[in-house]
């Protein structure tokens, strides 16, 4: 999973690089400051149109990711006031590329940072955190438990093995969601259909080791932790 951290900043990174030497050398700036003799056939000047084209035109390319993926915040103060409940959880930004996930995850605090009471989620777009949503209703989730404020790297971990598509049953994932409370953080796999066992197997056992966990972890059915709440047993373990 280190080498997908790794491969994932270097691509948002490498054509950035190629296309700032390029730019460099159009310059023609000569090692004493001054500029240098423009190359035979070369055209001197330009108007500024011809100038803004060829800027946007060395911009680096951002690299699409399969599906777009939105954060979602729930704070246990808005959730105090809440009426109904989900209704404190909070759109905060969709990204649909590799470059858009870096510039918004370096920007924000990671669960260790997190006030107790804290939920933060990432899901696909166009699906809610939330049992009722309609992609949710039939799933399922995994979790992980970590101590208070150790929980950051695998979280990241999740997010890239989820937005790179590294799982093999990916398409039945929703998203990922870490709940930092007083005593321990837990980081949950949301999925759609938890009556597939093959598939809801499959994806434990590699999350487990994309982050190299060695514990025991559960699968809980969502019809049950609505039923039963804390009571819920697991259905599947890896």
């Amino acid at each position: 999973m280190v080498e997908e951290a790794e491969k994932l900043a270097a691509t948002a990174m490498k054509e950035e690089t190629e296309n700032s030497k390029s730019m460099a050398k159009s310059h023609h700036i000569s090692a004493g400051g001054e500029e240098s003799d423009p190359e035979e056939g070369e055209i001197i000047g330009g108007d500024s149109d011809d100038s803004t084209k060829a800027i946007a035109a060395a911009a680096p390319q951002k690299h699409p990711l399969e599906h777009s993926w939105t954060f979602w915040f729930d704070s246990p103060a808005a959730r105090s006031k809440q009426q109904t409940w989900g209704s404190s959880i909070r759109n905060i930004y969709t990204f649909p590329t590799v470059e858009d996930f870096w510039s918004v995850y370096n920007n924000i605090h990671h669960p260790s940072k997190l006030t107790i009471g804290a939920d933060f989620y990432c899901f696909k777009n166009n699906i809610a955190p939330k049992w009722e949503d309609p992609v949710c209703a039939n799933g399922g989730k995994w979790t992980v438990s970590f101590s208070r404020g150790k929980s950051d790297t695998c979280w990241l971990y999740t997010l890239l093995a989820m937005i790179g598509e590294q799982f093999d049953y990916g398409d039945e994932i929703c998203g990922a969601v870490v709940n930092v409370r007083a005593r321990q953080e837990k980081i949950s796999i949301w999925t759609k259909n938890a009556a597939n066992e093959a598939a809801q197997m499959s994806i434990g056992k590699q999350w487990k080791e994309f982050l190299d966990y060695n514990e025991t972890i559960g699968f809980i059915f969502h019809d049950d932790a609505k039923k039963l709440d804390r009571n819920a047993k697991n259905r599947y373990t890896v």
